[in-house]
């Protein structure tokens, strides 16, 4: 709503809920106090196709897919911010989440540098997770342009408490979570299968990925640092040119001469991109960093409105990130 709210083409037209239905939305986020002022509304899902030109459903897993359908048929389009359309294979899902109950609905995977024109096309849009929007733009260039192996590539990602959303829980807890440094779902968090899915279509061929979290005590940001090993020696500025060259018209990608740092790109839509080889070795190291709120959901959601409706990519999205 912060960032819709700056938009010069859209309007929000209402705001629905069931756990604070009848609440004020300036009552559940102060900021938005004179600003949005709607009240959550119990919705209706036939009425809002119809009066709406697109629809963000910003739900729990496996709730989005009972009614998406519905807004779907009665004509407006849909970014879904769960987990309930991103992953092709079904069974993956049901694996990683629950029965799914609208498998037949097609979708189209939200990276927005990456498959840019379906998405213009699209009517159901599934926006990435946070920790694979950072993943997966470190290793593309490497997959597009074949210089990796495929039997190792190595993914550790660092995220603020904010990725693990708004409810409370023990884990995020402030006297928890404060001045402590953790890992957790090491080896199967339900990232780690739509990672796979996206660097695999990179590739074309199956990969063997490995992808480990971490809860770090800052609000907001990621940081990604990728592993991968090249196929044949390239130095450092060659791979620096290399991702230069493949981002080159993308607006929210940076490839820095430096390292990437959360704080840089702290409430914006960018993604910071780093690259370290190490002389002598095959190893390659890619550290990319973004808003985990921003880039990695919300500002990613609009950038895709925006193609969806025709409109500017980057409309909407040109604040700059708040540092310090």
């Amino acid at each position: 709503m912060r960032i819709l709210e700056n938009h010069p083409d859209t309007e929000i037209v209402g705001v629905y809920g069931k756990s604070s239905l009848g609440k004020k939305i300036s009552s559940l986020h102060p900021h938005l106090k004179d600003i949005v002022d709607l009240t959550v509304e119990d919705p209706d899902y036939r009425k809002i196709g119809r009066e709406s030109d697109l629809v963000f459903t910003a739900t729990p897993h496996a709730t989005a897919m009972k009614f998406v359908p519905e807004i779907l048929d009665n004509g407006a389009k849909v970014v879904d911010l769960s987990a309930d359309y991103r992953l092709d294979d079904v069974q993956t899902y049901e694996d990683y989440y629950t029965n799914h109950e609208s498998p037949e609905v097609d979708s189209v995977y939200g990276l927005t540098e990456l498959y840019r024109y379906k998405i213009g096309e699209a009517e159901l849009v599934a926006n990435p997770g946070c920790y694979p929007t950072a993943a997966i733009l470190s290793i593309a260039p490497l997959l597009r342009e074949n210089l990796i192996t495929l039997d190792r590539i190595i993914f550790d990602s660092k995220s603020g408490t904010s990725g693990g959303g708004a409810k409370p829980s023990k884990k995020l807890h402030h006297p928890t979570c404060n001045e402590n440094l953790k890992a957790y779902n090491v080896t199967d968090h339900r990232h780690g299968p739509e990672i796979e899915q996206e660097v695999e279509k990179l590739a074309e061929a199956e990969t063997n990925v490995y992808f480990t979290p971490h809860l770090i005590p800052m609000n907001r940001g990621i940081l990604n640092t990728t592993h991968a090993f090249l196929v044949e020696s390239l130095t450092q500025g060659e791979m620096i040119s290399l991702y230069k060259d493949f981002y080159d018209n993308e607006h929210f990608i940076r490839v820095l001469e430096s390292l990437p740092q959360t704080n840089a790109v702290k409430g914006s839509n960018y993604c910071d991109i780093g690259i370290r080889s190490s002389e002598g070795s095959d190893r390659i190291t890619v550290i990319s960093a973004i808003d985990n709120l921003v880039k990695g959901a919300s500002g990613q959601a609009v950038q895709n409105m925006n193609l969806m409706l025709d409109l500017e990519e980057t409309k909407g999205l040109e604040d700059i990130a708040l540092r310090p």
